[in-house]
């Protein structure tokens, strides 16, 4: 019967029991009826995007140089100008790619006279430029409380204008209201397209999506939008594409409103429903592996892999669209390296390539002697650039699936996979004697290992050398105080010898309880200071928003006395609302 339940009526369900925690408007928006035919609203009313301010000229005494003199630019090369100059003392504008990218784009909307005198990067000066902005920076952070308040009153108006819509009668949140403003795209990775010009978003390039008898959003004096729809089976309000992929961009409701609580909820349960099955599932691909069709044998160790260290399924593109990156499916020869025997193991993958976003996946993992046999099978007279499942694309792979399980990816094994990981780190890491950040060191320790799992990386943050220095400076002064406590405790105690009166008693107890309060801090210090040590090149944050059952987390913050707060930020716990209200240290994944 539970898993008959559709993630909106259990909604309806944790509602009903959660009474003293939800008010009773909130009751009624989560037990109105749902719609089985595609239909996510019937009313839908906002105000737009808000646009990104228009640019505001350098003062006359800033100036852009160019072989050592003095040059003025037109507005447009000046605002583009502007964008590399803030970047100056980033590690991006080291990088070849950007700066050539930078630079093609830039002289594209140069003036003709622009154009014929800049034709060198190295002989532009930006020092003016970038020192202007590094002071009006350090000028806003030194503003007065008052001019501050100022500053956020303006910018909770603008909330309150676009960042709400009215939604089936009810106020929600939008998530991301503004359009991104023009500057210089970054990518991940070393993207083969960083340092390209990401266009200023004009009202003419927006589709707005509204019901059809709510008053429509009116775009700024002189513009108009691209469309208006009204299309009740998306959930998006706004919709734009991007010039440098091409992507499409969205303005969506806040992650707290009840249409994204749904989906979450869905998606989870989606996951735990690959619980009963995941078993049956890995028989049949092991016993494909020994399949007479090359395309079964391929298609179960594509499968093995995706089960196994979380691989994305992978997707086609056009060439020369974006950048190299490839999932399972389209992994070429290039990509892998047989080991029979490497680092006293056997049968081991050695894999390399660019991922998601780019980022680099490495790894060498052992595998099972028949895939390891297959793999050699599927590289016989195949050069490098040529496909290692050349009988199997994505979109079969996603069709088999489908067939497995109702709603199964790639994407629920990789969510199925880490939450089940996280839920058996966290077993066998915690122990409930421990103190608070204790726990959250094992937290995060098992949150690592998921991160790990999905090739969450992230490089070392800049600040990361100087923060470490500051939590050191902290630790040895922590020691130090802790030996002057000791030396303070031993001359109370030869005071109560000498004496043998209630007082000095008491300074005895007095300085004992400083020594164990200042080996708490200690404790505390240093297990931060191998959190951060361990976390530096590790993105825990994408894997706890995205494939982590909430209700995990919750379910072992309520077990072992460890405040949400600890876990789970402002914008999260508004997130992840249904999992905090109706789950009980008893849940299993």
């Amino acid at each position: 019967v539970y898993k008959a339940l559709t993630a909106a009526s259990l909604l309806g369900l944790w509602i009903c029991n959660s009474a003293l925690t939800v008010s009773d408007v909130a009751l009624s928006r989560w037990q109105e009826e749902k719609s089985d035919d595609g239909v996510k609203w019937k009313q839908l009313e906002h105000q737009g995007p808000y646009f990104a301010p228009p640019y505001e000229p350098l003062p006359e005494d800033v100036q852009f140089y160019y072989d050592g003199q003095p040059m003025k630019l037109s507005l447009a090369t000046e605002e583009i100008a502007t964008f590399y100059a803030k970047m100056l003392d980033h590690e991006y504008t080291t990088k070849v790619v950007f700066q050539e990218n930078f630079f093609n784009d830039w002289r594209k909307e140069m003036t003709s006279e622009e154009r014929k005198k800049i034709k060198h990067l190295e002989k532009c000066g930006f020092g003016e430029m970038h020192k202007y902005f590094v002071d009006k920076n350090e000028t806003r952070k030194a503003l007065p409380k008052e001019e501050k308040q100022k500053l956020k009153e303006g910018a909770d108006k603008i909330q309150e204008e676009f960042g709400y819509c009215i939604l089936d009668g009810h106020r929600e949140k939008i998530g991301n209201f503004k359009t991104e403003p023009p500057g210089l795209f970054r990518g991940r990775g070393d993207h083969p397209k960083m340092g390209m010009l990401k266009k200023r978003i004009m009202p003419e390039d927006v589709i707005i999506n509204c019901s059809k008898d709510s008053k429509i959003p009116a775009p700024p004096p002189g513009h108009k939008w691209k469309e208006v729809r009204f299309d009740n089976k998306v959930t998006w309000l706004a919709s734009w594409t991007e010039n440098i992929q091409s992507s499409i961009k969205y303005i969506m409701l806040n992650p707290s409103s009840k249409l994204k609580g749904e989906k979450d909820w869905q998606k989870y349960e989606v996951a735990r429903r690959l619980k009963g099955v995941v078993n049956k599932i890995r028989s049949q691909y092991r016993a494909d592996w020994k399949s007479k069709e090359m395309k079964k044998r391929q298609r179960s160790v594509a499968l093995y892999f995706i089960d196994k260290l979380a691989l994305r399924a992978g997707n086609e593109k056009e060439e020369g669209e974006t950048a190299d990156t490839v999932g399972c499916c389209s992994l070429r020869v290039e990509h892998i390296k047989l080991h029979p025997k490497l680092d006293g193991q056997e049968y081991v993958v050695e894999f390399d390539f660019l991922g998601k976003d780019s980022i680099r996946y490495y790894n060498k993992v052992p595998v099972e002697k028949p895939v390891f046999k297959n793999l050699q099978l599927f590289l016989e007279n195949k050069d490098d650039g040529d496909d290692l499942f050349d009988r199997l694309s994505t979109n079969t792979l996603n069709k088999h699936l489908q067939d497995l399980m109702d709603g199964l990816t790639a994407k629920v094994f990789r969510t199925y996979n880490a939450s089940i990981t996280l839920q058996e780190q966290l077993k066998a890491l915690t122990d409930s004697e421990d103190n608070v950040a204790a726990k959250l060191l094992s937290y995060n320790r098992a949150n690592r290992a998921v991160a790990i799992l999905c090739n969450h990386q992230r490089s070392t943050p800049k600040t990361f050398e100087k923060s470490m220095q500051n939590l050191q400076t902290k630790i040895d002064g922590k020691k130090e105080q802790l030996t002057d406590a000791r030396v303070e405790l031993k001359r109370a105690k030869a005071d109560l010898k000498a004496k043998k009166d209630v007082r000095s008693k008491a300074n005895v107890e007095k300085k004992k309880k400083l020594i164990e309060k200042i080996k708490e801090q200690l404790a505390k210090l240093e297990i931060q200071a191998t959190d951060k040590e361990e976390n530096k090149q590790i993105a825990l944050g994408t894997s706890k928003l995205n494939y982590l059952d909430p209700r995990i987390s919750v379910a072992w913050c309520k077990k072992f006395g460890v405040p949400i707060e600890k876990i789970y930020n402002k914008m999260q716990r508004e997130k992840f609302a249904w999992a905090i209200d109706m789950t009980d240290e008893d849940f299993e994944f």
